[in-house]
Formats: C-alpha cells, sequence, structure tokens
C-alpha cells in the first residue's frame, strides 16, 4: 500500500514537473528576439512584382517588421493580413519554425492576359480572373487581346479561354493575339503562319482548335505556313481556307 502512495506521488511530481517546464520554456520562448527571417517569393518566373526589399519595406512602414522584436511581439496573422493588402499579393502566410525562425511566405497575382480594347483601357488579366494595372513589372510573355472588349467579357469569357490556352503548350507558343470582332467573333492572330485565324463565336474552341492543330500538322506542314491568308473554324467539322491573292 505504502509502495503505491509512493509511486503515485511520484507520478504526480514528474507530471507537474513537465508541465512546470514546457511553461517556462514557452514563456521563454516568447521573450526571445527574433534574429532570424526567411522570406520567400513564389511566382517569380511569370509575375517578378514584389521582391523581398519591397516585402520588408512594407513591413517597416506599417511598424511591424520582425526583426528586433520579441516573438510575443509579432502577431503572424497581422503580418499576413498587411502583405494581403497588396494589390499585388495573392496571399501571404506567415509562420514560426520549432528553432524559432520566422518565414513569411508570399504568392503573387500572375497576369495571364493583357487587354488593350477599342475604348482606349489597357488592363491585365491575371490568373482568378481579376483586373490588374498595367504599370507593373510583367517578366513573361502574355497574350494581347485588342477590340470590342467590356470589362465583365474579358473577366469571364475572355479569361476561361486565356486559361486554356495557357495551359495547352501547342498554343500557348503559337497564340499571339486574340481580336474580338464588334459582334463578339473572334479571331485569332498566331505566331507561325502568315495568316488569321477565324474562330467564330467563343464557344467550343478546344474541339475547333483541335481540328485546327491536326490541319497544321497533316496540311501546312505539306503546303506550307503561308499559302492561306484566312482559316475559318466557324462551322462544325470543317475548315474553310482562303487563299492568298498574289497579285
Amino acid at each position: 500500500m505504502l509502495k503505491r502512495i509512493l509511486l503515485f506521488t511520484f507520478t504526480v511530481l514528474v507530471v507537474a514537473y513537465l508541465i512546470a517546464s514546457v511553461t517556462l520554456l514557452n514563456a521563454k520562448d516568447d521573450r526571445q528576439v527574433c534574429k532570424n527571417l526567411e522570406l520567400i517569393i513564389g511566382d517569380t518566373l511569370y509575375a517578378g512584382f514584389i521582391n523581398k526589399a519591397e516585402v520588408g519595406a512594407i513591413l517597416q512602414k506599417n511598424d511591424i517588421y520582425p526583426i528586433g522584436k520579441q516573438q510575443n511581439q509579432i502577431a503572424t496573422k497581422a503580418l499576413e493580413e498587411e502583405l494581403n493588402q497588396h494589390p499585388l499579393i495573392d496571399k501571404a502566410e506567415c509562420y514560426w519554425t520549432p528553432s524559432g525562425k520566422l518565414f513569411i511566405e508570399v504568392s503573387q497575382r500572375v497576369p495571364i492576359l493583357r487587354v488593350m480594347n477599342n475604348q482606349g483601357n489597357d488592363y491585365y488579366i491575371d490568373n482568378k480572373g481579376s483586373i490588374m494595372p498595367t504599370d507593373i513589372r510583367c517578366i513573361a510573355h502574355r497574350i494581347i487581346a485588342t477590340g470590342n472588349i467590356e470589362k465583365p467579357f474579358a473577366m469571364n469569357e475572355l479569361y476561361n479561354f486565356s486559361v486554356f490556352l495557357q495551359g495547352n503548350p501547342f498554343w500557348d507558343a503559337q497564340i499571339e493575339q486574340i481580336h474580338i470582332l464588334e459582334d463578339y467573333d473572334v479571331e485569332l492572330i498566331p505566331r507561325v503562319g502568315n495568316h488569321i485565324i477565324y474562330l467564330g463565336k467563343l464557344e467550343e474552341y478546344e474541339q475547333k482548335l483541335e481540328r485546327l492543330k491536326a490541319f497544321y500538322q497533316k496540311g501546312l506542314n505539306q503546303v506550307g505556313w503561308n499559302k492561306y491568308s484566312r482559316i475559318s473554324l466557324e462551322f462544325n467539322n470543317q475548315i474553310v481556307c482562303t487563299k492568298k491573292d498574289n497579285h
């Protein structure tokens, strides 16, 4: 009986000691000064708008730069909220490592399409279908859309079409410009071949471009890429070509 009491008492003391140790350790960690900050900027291959110096400047301007502050004075949520307000940042995440190092990961908004319409508006559409200003450092090639383009059309139909083109390596490399006519019919300007691709309405474009790709591979590779001035994909299951006038 006495042995059980002693064992129980010993167990309680050990548990109490461990709890106290963890509590003191956490309290000590909270008072530690932040000396290490790792900034990770994503999407630099396609965007390149934000760099590490600019992220640091944003935090310093708002007096929340973490270096030199105690951990209990640093709210990672506040850091995230401040960075997420920046118009060129898609998402910011801040977290501590077990060693006490602070990480800040920033994902940038990525433009996939540049719109230059008949009304003189000039802007980008990003990878989530939202409008971005053009006064940004876009370091990657983006397709240009011109013509009769209203913002709702750009943010929906054109956005979806651009996502499709960007996701297809062949068409991403081949299509240079999208031109929207007054009746919202679509023309495409390719990089290779001196012709205009008439798509018609922006519907069933996957099937239309699949037919065109087969025609490129089996037809134009034989007769030459500059034989036609216009290639129409408007009608189902057929391709109508207009020969160049050499006179």
